[in-house]
């Protein structure tokens, strides 16, 4: 049961997770230019500089999806028969 208490801290907790927020991302551009810095300097690491890249590219054109292989376990088919199994009871089989 959810006591007043409980709630009053729920929100507490997410106000303060938001000023955190709030407060990292005030940071953003200053990041990103040290990020920028360490890409270009040639005094970084070749793996700084490509961690650095990668950051970048993360943050502005989102992670590079991933491909599921399948191995020779059938773990892939497995999954998809639960997949059809649970989300899709009326047909389990197609």
């Amino acid at each position: 049961m959810t006591t007043l208490r409980t709630l009053g801290m729920q929100r507490q907790m997410a106000r303060k997770i938001t000023e955190i927020r709030s407060l990292a991302r005030s940071h953003t551009r200053t990041a990103l230019n040290v990020l920028v810095g360490v890409m270009r300097s040639n005094d970084a690491t070749p793996a700084a500089k490509v961690s650095a890249a990668t950051a970048i590219l993360d943050r502005g054109w989102g992670k590079a999806p991933q491909a599921i292989q399948n191995a020779d376990d059938g773990a892939l088919e497995l999954i998809h028969r639960i997949e059809r199994v649970i989300v899709h009871p009326k047909n389990p089989d197609g």
